[in-house]
């Protein structure tokens, strides 16, 4: 039989393990805001203040308030991240026209300096050749030395002009590679584009040996743009697209067939896809966690599924069955 102090010091010992869960929860948030990295004075102070808010929030240990942090929590960073992506797209565009100015400065630098080097260099020739002649006889030397220090000056200008123009090289390359690296950062955790209708029908008449299409109906975005505005239409579509990816094989491909319908494409037999296609059902539908002017809100999205064995020799007849499941028949 367990005695009282050993449920006491049990107890005691599940305290202090939640004490210190809550505690190095509130350092992960503190240190999130801290260390976010600078972007813009319209985003980062922003994204600080919010976390550490949360922070001030989760601190009471409450256990509602612990247990709503998470959502807030991943609509925080999703939107940081969305609004970072956005910012590093617009200095990609800024270094980019940059770049191209100076690859057209660069240009009329060569056009300009081509003909004023020709115009001087028969300048000096002209020189050279009056000198030569019985009437300059009297100034032949002043000509001459004249001609010569054209000449240097010319061969002077020509080479601060080659290290403009290599200096000018070397902030083009620098920019290029500034702005493939903005391209990569960019890209990472953003939203993974689908297929629209036209492409992934090209994949099903296209697809050889034995597949499979899960068919997923969506109800709810529309509701959601209604009731909030269209941006929470797009943020929910993006969320409901990670969770779909995150169900599927890595092998899958997915559309999205219409605004409320998607279609993934599996190069699996049925027994296998079946499962996948009743975690999406299960795990899909409910509320989705978004940020909407600093607050949570929760739009509900209801998902129903169904799963459709290809046939590569009568695609018609498999658009025929998508059809009537997306559009309820």
């Amino acid at each position: 039989m367990v005695s009282i102090r050993e449920a006491v010091n049990h107890l005691d010992q599940m305290h202090q393990a939640r004490a210190k869960t809550l505690d190095c929860y509130l350092a992960a948030l503190r240190d999130m805001a801290r260390y976010a990295v600078e972007l813009d004075a319209s985003i980062t102070p922003l994204h600080r203040k919010s976390l550490e808010e949360l922070a001030e929030q989760v601190s009471s240990g409450d256990d509602d308030t612990l247990e709503g942090s998470k959502g807030l929590l991943r609509a925080l960073l999703r939107e940081y991240r969305d609004r970072s992506s956005a910012y590093l797209a617009s200095l990609k565009d800024e270094l980019s026209d940059t770049a191209r100015a100076l690859e057209e400065t660069l240009e009329s630098l060569g056009k300009v300096d081509g003909d004023d080097d020709a115009r001087l260099r028969a300048a000096i020739l002209s020189l050279r050749e009056i000198s030569g002649s019985p009437v300059a006889a009297a100034v032949r030397g002043p000509i001459l030395d004249a001609a010569d220090g054209i000449d240097r000056s010319l061969e002077q200008i020509r080479k601060n002009h080659q290290l403009t123009v290599a200096q000018f090289q070397v902030e083009i390359r620098m920019l290029h590679q500034r702005i493939d690296s903005l391209e990569t950062a960019a890209a990472i955790d953003g939203v993974t584009e689908l297929l629209k209708r036209p492409e992934m029908e090209h994949q099903i008449r296209e697809s050889r040996g034995e597949f499979c299409l899960i068919l997923i109906r969506v109800g709810g975005f529309y509701a959601a743009e209604r009731a909030y505005r269209k941006e929470i239409g797009v943020e929910l579509a993006g969320a409901f697209t990670k969770r779909l990816w995150n169900g599927v094989p890595s092998a899958a491909v997915i559309s999205r067939w219409s605004h409320e319908e998607f279609v993934a494409l599996l190069p699996s037999p049925k027994p296998a896809v079946l499962p996948i296609a009743k975690w999406i059902g299960e795990h899909l539908s409910g509320d989705y966690s978004i940020l909407l002017d600093g607050k949570l809100v929760h739009p509900r999205l209801q998902v129903s599924v169904a799963v459709v064995e290809g046939v590569e020799d009568e695609p018609d007849a498999v658009f025929s069955r998508i059809e009537e499941f997306l559009k309820g028949r």
